[in-house]
């Protein structure tokens, strides 16, 4: 199912179905020339019995049997993030009720045109009507229709593109996470970034004989197995005309995850088709502020590798080099991410001297035990880079909780072998000693950030914005750490 935006000059009676704001302080005369007398009476009716509540509301009244009257009860409205909500509810409601089409007639009150973002609302109605579909070949589904009648709601153009750009990222990532791994493997994954060019990004890819060439030994060790191509994918974009620092975003792209050696259990091992989500979100967000023309530099690094078994697959105990010169012991061959991201940070940092550095990844099972899929784990090295995550979290509905870092733990990965081990033998902490082990490979104290997505890439049952499946966390989210702090 599908949902269609269309803007109409005015309203006309050929419209079978009206949706319409109201408040508590709603009077009949609001309805002039958009509900007949009788219908008004009744929509008054329902404001009357519900002039006590404190929750937004959404409400069908069946003016006979072929027209419906959706009455949007607005209550609490104290961010563009509540109008959002309020729109993912519309559409929830017009779903259930299978209503093909409806028109958003709006308001004719000033206080409820102050408080409802129509372009919010919208936007909301659109993240959640998102669902992939690509492969079911008979096809039960049909778009919904969303009228916007010009004439009577103030349209902001300048919101509605830049949601619009952040709406193509998130549903771009949601795309790519929702990709079978036959599909979506590393080499038709780098084939997809390059086609972002268009947007005017610059797409740079190392592929294995460059990699070898570089050192990037411990994100091709997690790749060996694989019959497939291993990448580290550089996405630019010059928003500025000077040549100030970037910011960078890192991301994990293990596009199918067997744990190799260290095989996972058969039960949910589908699943791992999302273990490429940290990098989707880092790609979803590149396009997005391509498309919006941030006004920053940007630069997005992906490792995409595939985790696979064969007779040239990584070993338990093996010894690598990385990027950075530092070696790794590789006790378990499932704790791979941090191998990938490894290699694409020290390269970020060293390449591209960034403001800060992010990286977004489906790296523990452990956050999920901590956390559930409430809040993304965040490590950081930086209190105001911490601080700003967190903000951004709030506001965006995409939470944060930030976990601790600590030379105590950072001890528990040394090896005797080399200089560290991919994982802590001793047990416990495995979302914190996993940070740890990334922060080894920031070598020069640029504020960096570590986002353990594991709990909030994938829902299986939906959310207040996504109607279930890949949820595009993290787009959002960092795109407007962006607006509210380096635009």
């Amino acid at each position: 199912m599908s949902l269609k935006i269309n803007y109409l000059d005015k309203l006309n009676n050929s419209l079978k179905n009206i949706g319409i704001f109201v408040s508590k302080d709603t009077k009949i005369n609001d309805f002039s020339g958009i509900l007949s007398e009788n219908t008004a009476k009744k929509v008054i009716g329902y404001i009357i019995n519900n002039k006590k509540s404190e929750k937004n509301k959404i409400y069908c009244l069946n003016e006979d049997h072929d027209r419906k009257i959706l009455i949007i009860f607005v209550s609490q409205i104290k961010s563009l993030n509540d109008s959002e909500s309020l729109g993912a509810n519309f559409y929830d409601h017009i779903k259930k009720e299978q209503i093909k089409d409806v028109s958003i007639v709006g308001s004719n009150q000033s206080n409820i045109k102050k408080k409802v973002k129509l372009e919010s609302f919208v936007h909301g109605a659109q993240l959640k009507s998102y669902e992939f579909n690509l492969y079911i070949t008979k096809k039960k589904l049909r778009d919904i229709q969303l009228n916007i009648i010009k004439s009577k709601n103030q349209i902001d153009i300048k919101l509605r593109n830049k949601l619009n750009a952040i709406l193509d990222g998130v549903n771009f990532t949601k795309d790519l996470v929702s990709e079978p791994g036959n599909i979506l493997h590393p080499d038709e994954y780098a084939k997809r970034i390059v086609k972002l060019r268009k947007f005017g990004l610059k797409v740079t890819v190392y592929d294995k004989k460059k990699l070898k060439k570089m050192g990037c030994n411990a994100l091709l060790g997690v790749g060996q197995g694989s019959a497939r191509g291993s990448y580290l994918v550089v996405v630019e974009w010059k928003g500025l005309k000077n040549n100030s620092r970037p910011l960078a975003f890192v991301g994990k792209g293990v596009c199918f995850d067997t744990g190799g050696y260290s095989l996972k259990p058969a039960k949910f091992m589908e699943d791992m088709t999302y273990d490429m989500a940290g990098s989707a979100a880092v790609i979803g967000l590149m396009k997005t502020i391509a498309l919006r023309k941030s006004k920053i530099n940007a630069v997005g690094v992906v490792g995409l590798v595939e985790n696979m078994v064969s007779g040239n697959a990584q070993r338990p105990g093996d010894i690598v080099k990385s990027y950075s010169g530092k070696t790794i012991e590789i006790l378990n061959t499932d704790a791979e991410g941090r191998l990938v991201l490894a290699d694409a940070l020290t390269f970020t940092e060293e390449k591209f001297k960034p403001q800060f550095m992010i990286d977004l990844a489906t790296l523990t099972g452990a956050i999920i035990v901590s956390l559930g899929s409430e809040y993304a784990g965040l490590f950081s090295n930086n209190d105001k880079l911490s601080k700003q995550l967190i903000d951004s979290g709030v506001k965006i509905q995409e939470k944060l909780w930030r976990m601790p870092l600590h030379k105590n733990f950072d001890k528990l990965i040394n090896s005797k072998n080399a200089d560290m081990q991919n994982i802590n033998y001793v047990g416990g902490a495995g979302s914190t000693t996993a940070a740890q082990f990334l922060q080894r490979f920031v070598l020069k104290k640029t504020p960096w950030a570590h986002l353990d997505i594991a709990g909030m890439a994938f829902s299986k049952y939906g959310g207040a914005l996504n109607s279930g499946g890949a949820t595009g966390y993290g787009v959002r989210l960092l795109n407007n750490l962006i607006e509210d702090n380096y635009e």
